[in-house]
C-alpha cells in the first residue's frame, strides 16, 4: 500500500523531485549537524554553545532544503520563474506525505491547551479546583503519608495543582517500579479516583504517539514537524498573492473554494504556525541533534550532568546510612513563595528521604511566566538550610526556555489560552483543507475521474478517516471515561484502547463507502456523538453538573457547551456535504438524459 502511494508521488514529481528530496534530507541534516557543532567555537560556556547550536540547526536544515529546491538543474535554461514551481512541488508533496500525521499532532496538541480542564472533567469525583486555597500545610501531610507507604524510595516527587487543577499527585518507587497517588490538595488525604490519563493522553500522543517506543514516536513527529516547517516556508514563496487571497473566499467554487479556505487558515495565523512548528522541534532538540552535546561532553556521565543542569534535575546521590527526620516542608514552600509569589510552586522533590543526605528541591511553576527555564531552591531536608538558588540561566538557555514556553502555553491566562486554542484549530484546518485540496485539484485531471486509480482512492479514504475519524475517536475516549466500570482493571488503558479501536473502525468503514458518502455519514456520526455526550455525562454523574453550578464551578457547564458547539459545527458540515452530493447527483442525471 505504501509502495503504491509512493509510486504515485514519484510519477507525479517534476524536475527530479524524488532525487532532490533525498539530497535535501541527507545534505540538509549534515549541514544542520555541522552547525550544531560549530557553535562550540563561540567564546561562551559549553552548555550555552550546545543550546545555541540546537536552536540554529533547524533553521539551517530548513534553509538547506529550500536552497536545494530553489537551485536550477545544470543546463536548465528556463527563467527564474521556475522557483515558484519548485516551491509548489515541495509544498505539495511535503504537505501530503506529512499531512495525515500532522493533522493528528495539530488537533491533539490544540486540545492539550485545555489539558488540565479535560483532566478535571474526566475525574468528576474530585472537588472543584481550589483556586485560592493554600497548599503548604497539605504537602506536609502528603509527605507523612509517603513516609508510611514508601520509606525506602530513593525519591519522592510531589506535584501541587495550579489554579486550573484540583488534585495533588505524588510519585515514588517500590519493588514493582514507579507508583503514583492522588491527594486532596487542601487536606492532604489520599483520594480514590477513577483510573484515567485524562487530558494527559492527548498531550502525550501529541509528541509520543502510542503503541510505538517513545523514541520512535518522537522521531516520527520530528520528521513530520520539519516537513511542516518546510511546507509553510515553501507555501509562502509559492503564493505570491497570499495576503490578497486572504481577503478572498469564493463559496461553492470547488477547487477555488478549497484553495481560498486553505489560504485563509494559513495566513490567519501564519506567525503562529511558524512559531508552533519551530518551537515544537526545539522541545526535543537534543534527541534530533545530539551532535553538539556529544562533541562538547564526550562521556555519558558528562552529558548526564549537562542535561541535569538544563532540566533542573538533581540525582538522588548516595545515602549516608545515618537516619535523620525530615524538616517540615511548609516553611520551605513559604520561602519559595516569598521569592516567586503566591502559588508559584509546582513541584517538590525529596531525595533520600529519612537519610542524613536528604535534599528538598522546590521548583517554580511554569505558569505566569513566559519561560520554562528551571528556577528552584535546594534545601537540606534535615534542617531546612538553603543550599542553592537557581533563578537565572544564560542567554541561549533562556531563549530555549522562552521558545519552549511559547510552544506549551502554560503561561497563558484565560484569554490567551483561548487565543492559542483558536489559532491551533486554524492550523488543524489548514492541514485538513490542504489534504482535501490535493484530491479536489487532481480529480479532474484523471483519465477517468469516476474510476480513479488505487493511489488516488487511498488518499481520499485516508483523508476522511483522519480528518473526521480522529475527532470521533477522541469523543469515544470521553464516552469510555463515563461508561467503563470504575473497578475495571487497567481502566486507563481501556479508555485508550477504545480511542484506537474506534479510530481504526472509521478507516474500515471509509474503505467500504464512497468518499462522498463517508464524509457525510461520519460528519453526522460526529455531530450525534458530540450532542449526546453531555446527556451521558449528566446521567452517569447523577446530576453533578447542577451541584457544581451551585458552588460556582462553571467548568463542567462550559465543557458541555463546547461539546454542543462542536455538534452544531459537524452537523452543519454534514448538511453541506449532503447538499453537494445531491447537487452532483442531479447534474449527473441531467447529463445522461
Amino acid at each position: 500500500m505504501v509502495s503504491r502511494l509512493w509510486r504515485v508521488v514519484s510519477a507525479s514529481s517534476r524536475g527530479g523531485l524524488t532525487s532532490r528530496i533525498g539530497v535535501a534530507i541527507l545534505g540538509g541534516y549534515a549541514l544542520a549537524a555541522l552547525s550544531s557543532v560549530a557553535t562550540l567555537l563561540l567564546p561562551i560556556s559549553r552548555t550555552e554553545a550546545v543550546i545555541a547550536g540546537l536552536l540554529a540547526s533547524f533553521i539551517v536544515y530548513a534553509g538547506a532544503v529550500i536552497w536545494v529546491f530553489a537551485t536550477r538543474k545544470p543546463g536548465h535554461s528556463e527563467k527564474r520563474a521556475g522557483l515558484r514551481q519548485s516551491m509548489a512541488n515541495l509544498h505539495t508533496w511535503t504537505g501530503l506525505l506529512a499531512g495525515w500525521l500532522l493533522y493528528a499532532v495539530f488537533l491533539t496538541g490544540t486540545v492539550s491547551f485545555y489539558r488540565d480542564e479535560i483532566s478535571v472533567w474526566m475525574r468528576p469525583e474530585l472537588a472543584s479546583p481550589h483556586a485560592n486555597e493554600p497548599v503548604t500545610q497539605s504537602v506536609d501531610r502528603i509527605v507523612a503519608h509517603l513516609a508510611e507507604i514508601a520509606p525506602d524510595s530513593p525519591q519522592w516527587l510531589i506535584s501541587v495543582p495550579g489554579k486550573r487543577g484540583n488534585a495533588a499527585h505524588a510519585m515514588w518507587r517500590d519493588a514493582s517500579g514507579f507508583v503514583e497517588g492522588t491527594f486532596d490538595p487542601v487536606s492532604g488525604e489520599r483520594v480514590s479516583v477513577r483510573d484515567t490519563q485524562g487530558g494527559d493522553f492527548f498531550y502525550s500522543f501529541h509528541f509520543n504517539l502510542y503503541y510505538v517506543p517513545p523514541v520512535v514516536g518522537r522521531w516520527l513527529i520530528g520528521v513530520m514537524a520539519m516537513f511542516m516547517l518546510i511546507s509553510i516556508i515553501s507555501g509562502v514563496i509559492t503564493h505570491k498573492k497570499i495576503l490578497a487571497d486572504f481577503f478572498t473566499f469564493r463559496s461553492g467554487k470547488g477547487q477555488r473554494s478549497w484553495l481560498d479556505a486553505h489560504n485563509a487558515f494559513s495566513v490567519l495565523a501564519l506567525p503562529f504556525h511558524l512559531m508552533i512548528t519551530y518551537t515544537g522541534l526545539v522541545t526535543l532538540a537534543l534527541l534530533y541533534m545530539p551532535w553538539g552535546m556529544k562533541a562538547a561532553f564526550p562521556t555519558q556521565a558528562a552529558r548526564n550532568a549537562a542535561v541535569s543542569q538544563i532540566n533542573a534535575f538533581v540525582p538522588p546521590g548516595e545515602r549516608s546510612g545515618q537516619h535523620a527526620p525530615l524538616t517540615p516542608i511548609a516553611p520551605l514552600i513559604r520561602a519559595a513563595e516569598a521569592r516567586w509569589g503566591a502559588r508559584a510552586v509546582r513541584n517538590i522533590t525529596i531525595t533520600n528521604p529519612g537519610d542524613r543526605s536528604a535534599r528538598v528541591l522546590v521548583a517554580r511553576s511554569e505558569s505566569g511566566r513566559v519561560s520554562t527555564s528551571p528556577q528552584f531552591l535546594l534545601f537540606d531536608a534535615t534542617d531546612g538550610r538553603l543550599l542553592r538558588v537557581q533563578d537565572h540561566v544564560g542567554p541561549a538557555a533562556e531563549t530555549r526556555g522562552v521558545l519552549y514556553a511559547l510552544h506549551i502555553g502554560r503561561f497563558a491566562d484565560l484569554p490567551t489560552r483561548a487565543l492559542y486554542f483558536m489559532l491551533g484549530l486554524a492550523g488543524t484546518a489548514m492541514v485538513g483543507t490542504g489534504l482535501v485540496m490535493w484530491t479536489v485539484k487532481r480529480r479532474p485531471r484523471l483519465p477517468n475521474p469516476d474510476r480513479p486509480p488505487f493511489g488516488f482512492r487511498l488518499v481520499e479514504h485516508l483523508n476522511v478517516a483522519t480528518i473526521v475519524g480522529l475527532p470521533i475517536a477522541m469523543t469515544a475516549y470521553l464516552y469510555a471515561n463515563r461508561l467503563l466500570p470504575e473497578s475495571l482493571a487497567q481502566r486507563a488503558e481501556w479508555e485508550i484502547r477504545v480511542f484506537f479501536v474506534v479510530w481504526a473502525a472509521t478507516f474500515v468503514y471509509v474503505a467500504c463507502r464512497t468518499p462522498a458518502r463517508a464524509w457525510a455519514e461520519l460528519l453526522t456520526c460526529a455531530a450525534i456523538m458530540f450532542a449526546l455526550l453531555p446527556c451521558v455525562d449528566l446521567l452517569t454523574t447523577h446530576g453533578l453538573l447542577f451541584s457544581r453550578l451551585v458552588d460556582g464551578d462553571w467548568l463542567f457547564a462550559c465543557f458541555d457547551l463546547a461539546l454542543f458547539a462542536l455538534a452544531v459545527l459537524f452537523a452543519r458540515l454534514a448538511v453541506r456535504v449532503r447538499r453537494r452530493e445531491r447537487a452532483i447527483g442531479s447534474q449527473g442525471r441531467e447529463c445522461t438524459r
